[in-house]
């Protein structure tokens, strides 16, 4: 018999369900607004500027996801038909619907996790890269890393091993994109600045609304002029803004909030570490991922809705991901809604 729920809906399914507290609505309803596609919009560009400067970039650019912010460095970067390589998996190759290859034009092969999960090393970056050839050989341009790397399971990249990789890359010729929708993550993990993890990186993207509880928006970050091309994209793809200072506001109240990912860090260990007790097999969290195993990861997860825990299925088991709206009765409570396994 299915257990009934002991409260309202648990919802683990991403960091990305959180909702706008008081705070962040209020400093949204009280922004300093202007338009920002004719004359800039000051709260806009204060956000923009503290990210930049987070991350040890010369300028940045809010964009509404990280999908349009990792497809604008992608046509940013690219010609049509050149090659990009990206860890096997990655989001930016796997759960952006194609955009790679449909608008950006360009033509992916994926690096093994020889390093670590989620991370290449330095010799795949080698062992991939065409070099020479006829003019009708594939051209190798860019390389896409993702920090952490979301399907191993929020796994971080230190600072030592991403230079290597983007040493590598530059050696070889090739451009580095940074995928960090959850780079505040892995700084917070490793205890380091969010700049340790973008050395290197010609661009970074890195999310707002990902655990820190921005209801929208990601910011995209280079140089000067790349960031100047990276405004004229994203209006081509529909991203003028105007009064964005609304939404910057928010953005502005979640980088203060970085610091507090330690918690969903420690509540992600206190769920694996429980349901590692009920008998299941789960992957240590390195963040606030955590990937449990299961023989029918459909069913299991639609089990686990129907006591009150709301889950996504993988290919191996389910995923569940901690954040600031669930709080530690909340995670003792999602453990005891597992089944021990049979």
């Amino acid at each position: 018999m299915t257990a009934p729920p002991a409260g309202p809906p648990i919802d683990l399914r991403s960091d990305t369900v959180t909702r706008p507290d008081a705070r962040m609505r209020d400093a949204m309803a009280h922004a300093e607004v202007g338009d920002d596609v004719l004359d800039g919009d000051p709260t806009m560009r204060a956000l923009e500027e503290q990210v930049a400067g987070l991350l040890g970039q010369t300028d940045a650019l809010w964009v509404p996801s990280g999908s349009m912010g990792n497809l604008i460095a992608l046509c940013a970067h690219l010609e049509r038909g050149d090659r990009f390589l990206v860890p096997d998996r990655a989001h930016i190759l796997d759960l952006e619907v194609g955009t790679a290859a449909w608008l950006a034009g360009g033509m992916p092969r994926t690096l093994p996790w020889s390093a670590a999960p989620g991370t290449p090393s330095p010799a795949d970056i080698d062992r991939a890269v065409a070099r020479g050839g006829p003019y009708f050989a594939l051209r190798d341009r860019l390389l896409c890393l993702e920090n952490t790397h979301s399907a191993a399971g929020g796994t971080v990249t230190d600072p030592a091993q991403h230079l290597l990789l983007a040493d590598a890359a530059h050696a070889a010729g090739l451009l580095v994109h940074l995928d960090g929708a959850r780079l505040w993550n892995a700084a917070v993990a490793l205890d380091v600045p969010p700049a340790a993890l973008a050395e290197g990186a010609d661009t970074v993207q890195v999310c707002l609304s990902k655990g820190l509880g921005a209801p929208v928006g990601s910011v995209l970050a280079g140089s000067a002029a790349f960031v100047r091309e990276a405004r004229r994209l994203r209006k081509m793809l529909g991203g003028g803004v105007r009064q964005g200072g609304v939404l910057a506001a928010a953005g502005l109240v979640a980088l203060e909030r970085v610091d507090r990912l330690a918690l969903d860090h420690d509540h992600a260990r206190l769920l694996a570490d429980g349901l590692v007790d009920r008998g299941w097999k789960v992957d240590p969290p390195q963040t606030n991922i955590v990937l449990v195993s299961a023989d029918d990861p459909p069913d299991t997860a639609e089990l686990l809705a129907e006591r009150g825990v709301l889950t996504v299925p993988t290919e191996t088991g389910v995923r569940l991901v901690t954040h600031r709206d669930v709080s530690r009765s909340d995670i003792l409570r999602a453990v005891a809604s597992f089944p021990r396994p049979s």
